[in-house]
């Protein structure tokens, strides 16, 4: 290595190239050639972009938008619909091209065909070719010009097994193609050649994730074995071609394993002497420097050099968002100037490791590539070992000046269809209008100085998450490794702790029982996860005593001593938190992640009601002169909680922390097949400071000890979570007036749905595809949110089917402990002989898109998809509660939307949709409690998306929603005259 300059030293060099480079860039352009370029629309579109923060946002929807639209008329209409938008201010052109009344007239075409047009000129700025033939064309004009090349195949999401071979088969194409083209070109000694070493004229970049549609870092063992066969054949396949192979950087959640994977190939005998191979590491990282330095001891250890790709980061704005909605810590730098001081640092580190490190420098940034320079030219760094990069179509005049100074540059050639280009194009379109971007910065012909100044960082962070109301708390990143291993840690702890027995807790003891019930783990039902015993009816007249006893002394504790008692217990189940979501997957088979949801989400419920009860207790004033009103709180008295097994920690905890934080005595009686999580909450609550008798843990039959407490006159209210059926049983049971009862009981139940996702023509396909495979399919469609109808309308059903059905083929079924599992079992046999029966009746009603097999030895049933089913068959009109999926024609959007209103539900409901009057009516007319538009349906998160739903999916307000509190409350209003013989204080008055 070398040894470490002071920072300051290559700045005098910097600062002379950087000066030469960027007079270079400023060539003087004909008058002619400035004309043309302003009467070119898409070099219109970028300067509005540039201009108008709101129009930018705007239009750069629309293009995201454009290639989904199948008529010059629907062009028409959204380019209306998009920048007719308040926000936007429009350019006189732009203003006058969309003044036509009809998006069929004369006008209307004309102006979809020169906007259209005007997009695929941006694209083709951006995108080297749309097939081969476009490319090598490019490439060998690339090469007239003495840059060489890397060549990316455009396509974001790899989410099917099919497209992640036939990613692979591309790609073994493409080396083949560009190979044999490459036999007739030239030997350019500037870019094929350095230290009397060739290099390969054909190289291509390639993206780990795309190798296989499961790729999780969670299973990481699974994905690195389906991986890394998949890189050797490419790696093997590239050899005998002698074409080079660079392996992009994607997003931050799959940076370590992708790392972690190519180090461990690459030390392969087969590979290990292959200097042709690049690595991504990627500036913008707040981490990047350790992952670097790791990198260069690990190349020392390899003892051959790979080169490392040094780029800012393209998912910048993606990644800041992801971590906010998280709550995860940044991991990228907040400021740009922090990125720009951070990737000069790691060129330093780069180049002074060049015996172990071939460095390529990615950036437009004419300091960023005067700072490289200078640093090699100082340590005489030889020319094999570092290269410049640039963007096709971003960094043109850059690379044309690096070029004529003798340096190589390879120019990073995307190709592909426009379509899986979009996003591509729209990363490239907020590169190069964004304010803090060198291109733009350099176009408005800012001061020298100022464009080549040494980036001076603020260490700013991302207050997005800061300026939520309410902080909820954070999921686990199971991308990072300590927290997969403390996760199977906790596995073989709660393995250790099958079997025991759980009792119930009456007045603060443990009460033994003359009945109990094996829980099973539903993925393997010989397993026993607990004994639980069960309540009989005299017990539970005990337990209802003891809560009534209770109820004085409770209710008369302030609200911050309730609330506090609900903090602890959430920061206990924080701490507990890999140990509860063991429990959660072996006692009901839902697999890691969405238990980890869970825990959250209970979490959140222990502090939101907190925060509430407190936010009640103030109560409201409402005074006038001589007289004070006061609007106040109190609690109803006992209160019974009836819990699902489908979320059997969440929605536990949601109903009853908020019972008893409204100060009501509560009795928790949860599913019997979830009975050991809920005695865990059980513990967790006691050990809170939760008294005696005021919080009771009460497991027994439903229809017997369940029905018994309903129908007690001493029960003030009830709050279910289940079935239809039972929901209405109590409802019912409820509203009988039993002997001795002085007051009406309250009920909230809620009671599930028939939910919808209307899949529209502007739909971004990939997207909507994700979205219904994992609503549909996530805890084997045994959430109450889930999606069990999927609504499409008739110009993209075939293809959205098509596509759906082979992404859903490609998920995992089996264990619920496996990480690669993706689809585990269903609760019991009870579900699964139902869902059978369902099945069975769709067969009848529909035609059969897709049955996935069952794994055997435990409660399993794969995935199953049926098309052309009409909206009003049994399946399509009855809750399933299970990994069933019905997809439904519509002629178009208003008849998808009539479609997804024809049940007795209105849980939840989702649009795919870019065109904006389609959100705007689901907004107003989709009758759901749940709405979300671009995203799956499920994994409503506290405050955020408070959660419930009416008409037969239930009674009560949102759980998690500033009303919810209020169902365990009774309003009362205090009225004081306070004038005493005619004299009363008025406030202000002297």
């Amino acid at each position: 290595m070398v040894v470490a300059q002071n920072n300051n030293t290559y700045e005098p060099k910097t600062q002379e190239i950087a000066k030469q480079l960027l007079a270079a860039t400023k060539e003087n352009r004909s008058f002619l050639a400035q004309m043309r370029d302003q009467m070119r629309w898409d070099d219109k579109m970028l300067a509005w972009a540039m201009s108008n923060p709101g129009l930018r946002v705007q239009l750069f929807r629309f293009i995201d938008c454009l290639p989904a639209l199948r008529s010059k008329s629907e062009v028409a209409r959204h380019l209306q619909e998009y920048l007719s938008d308040e926000s936007v201010e429009l350019p006189s052109a732009l203003k006058g091209m969309l003044n036509f009344a009809s998006a069929d007239s004369m006008p209307g075409q004309v102006a979809a065909t020169t906007v259209s047009t005007a997009v695929e000129a941006l694209a083709h700025k951006y995108i080297a070719g749309e097939n081969v033939q476009q490319v090598i064309k490019t490439i060998e004009r690339l090469r007239k010009d003495k840059m060489a090349f890397t060549i990316d195949l455009l396509g974001e999401a790899v989410i099917a097994e099919s497209e992640a071979q036939l990613y692979l088969k591309k790609y073994l194409e493409l080396m083949q193609q560009l190979t044999e083209a490459s036999q007739s070109w030239k030997t350019i000694p500037q870019i094929d050649e350095a230290d009397g070493q060739p290099i390969p004229k054909v190289q291509v970049s390639v993206k780990l994730t795309a190798f296989y549609s499961q790729f999780d870092p969670l299973d990481d063992k699974g994905s690195e074995e389906k991986v890394s066969d998949r890189i050797r054949i490419l790696l093997r396949r590239a050899q005998e071609l002698g074409a080079a192979v660079h392996f992009d950087m994607e997003q931050y959640a799959y940076k370590d394993l992708t790392l972690a994977i190519l180090k461990r190939v690459l030390l392969e005998e087969e590979f290990r002497s292959r200097t042709d191979i690049g690595v991504t590491i990627q500036g913008y990282l707040r981490d990047s420097e350790k992952d670097l330095k790791d990198l260069i001891e690990w190349a020392k250890l390899r003892g051959y050099p790979v080169t490392v790709r040094l780029v800012k980061g393209a998912y910048w704005d993606q990644e800041t968002i992801k971590a906010a909605q998280r709550d995860w810590q940044q991991p990228v730098y907040n400021d740009k100037a922090a990125t720009d001081a951070n990737y000069e640092k790691l060129t330093q580190l780069l180049l002074e490791n060049y015996q172990y490190i071939y460095t390529a420098i990615g950036s437009h940034n004419v300091r960023t590539q005067a700072r490289a320079i200078a640093i090699a030219e100082t340590l005489n760094v030889p020319k094999r070992c570092f290269e410049m990069q640039v963007l096709y179509g971003m960094g043109d005049k850059l690379a044309k000046a690096l070029a004529d100074k003798g340096y190589r540059v390879r120019v990073y050639c995307p190709y592909g269809e426009l379509l899986p280009g979009m996003a591509y194009l729209i990363r490239r379109l907020l590169e190069n209008t964004a304010n803090s971007s060198f291109l733009r910065q350099n176009l408005e012909d800012r001061p020298i100085e100022e464009l080549l100044a040494a980036p001076s960082p603020k260490n700013t962070v991302s207050d997005l998450a800061a300026k939520r109301a309410f902080p909820n708390v954070a999921d686990t990143d199971y991308a990072d490794k300590n927290k997969r291993e403390k996760a199977q840690e906790a596995f073989r702890i709660v393995r250790g702790q099958l079997g025991k027995t759980y009792l119930p807790l009456v007045n603060g003891k443990y009460e033994n029982t003359s009945e109990s019930f094996d829980s099973v783990n539903p993925s393997n039902p010989k397993e026993i996860v607990g004994k639980i015993g069960l309540l009989s009816v005299e017990q539970a007249e005990q337990a209802l005593k003891a809560a009534k006893a209770a109820f004085p002394q409770w209710r008369k504790k302030s609200a911050k001593e309730r609330a506090d008692i609900l903090r602890k217990a959430g920061d206990l189940m924080e701490q507990r938190r890999a140990e509860l979501c063991a429990w959660i997957v072996l006692e009901v088979g839902k697999p890691l992640p969405e238990a980890d949801g869970e825990v959250s989400e209970a979490i959140d419920f222990c502090r939101y009601n907190a925060n509430e009860i407190e936010r009640l207790d103030k109560g409201y004033n409402y005074d006038l002169a001589g007289e004070t009103n006061r609007y106040i709180y109190q609690p109803l008295g006992i209160a019974l909680v009836i819990s699902p097994w489908n979320f059997p920690f969440a929605i536990a905890t949601g109903m009853t922390v908020a019972a008893l934080v409204a100060g009501n005595c509560t009795l928790l009686k949860p599913a019997e097949v979830s009975s050991v999580i809920a005695a865990k909450l059980a513990e967790i609550l006691v050990d809170a400071g939760m008294p005696p008798g005021v919080f009771q843990f009460v497991p027994g039959r439903g229809s017997i000890v369940g029905e018994y407490m309903v129908k007690h006159p001493d029960v003030n209210m009830i709050a279910f979570t289940g079935s239809q059926e039972v929901g209405c049983r109590i409802y019912a049971n409820a509203a009988i007036l039993q002997p001795g009862q002085k007051h009406l009981k309250r009920v909230i139940a809620e009671m599930g749905g028939k939910n919808a996702i209307i899949i529209d023509e502007s739909a971004d396909l990939d997207q909507a595809v994700a979205g219904v495979v994992h609503s549909a399919f996530g805890y084997s469609g045994q959430k109450c949110s889930a999606c069990s109808r999927v609504i499409a309308v008739d110009s993209v059903y075939d293809t959205f089917v098509n596509r759906l059905v082979e992404v859903t083929r490609s998920l995992n079924v089996g264990n619920a402990e496996d990480p690669s599992t993706k689809v585990g079992p269903v609760v019991d046999s009870k579900a699964r002989d139902r869902i059978r029966e369902y099945i069975a009746k769709g067969k009848e009603e529909a035609k059969l898109a897709l049955e996935m097999p069952s794994s055997e030895g435990g409660y399993f049933i794969g995935p199953v998809i049926f098309s052309e089913v009409s909206p009003t068959a049994t399946i399509a009109q009855e809750e399933i509660f299970g990994p069933v999926l019905a997809c439904i024609r519509a002629k178009d959007f208003p008849e998808a939307l009539q479609i997804a209103n024809g049940t007795n539900f209105a849980l939840t409901g989702g649009l795919y949709s870019r065109t904006p009057s389609h959100i705007e009516q689901a907004t107003a007319e989709f009758e759901v409690g749940n709405l979300y538009i671009n995203r799956g349906i499920t994994g409503a998160i506290v405050s955020r998306q408070p959660f419930g739903g009416f008409k037969l999916s239930g009674v009560g307000s949102k759980a998690g929603g500033p009303d919810y509190l209020l169902q365990f409350l009774e309003p009362r209003v205090v009225t004081e005259n306070i004038q005493r013989q005619g004299f009363a204080p008025i406030e202000g008055a002297e």
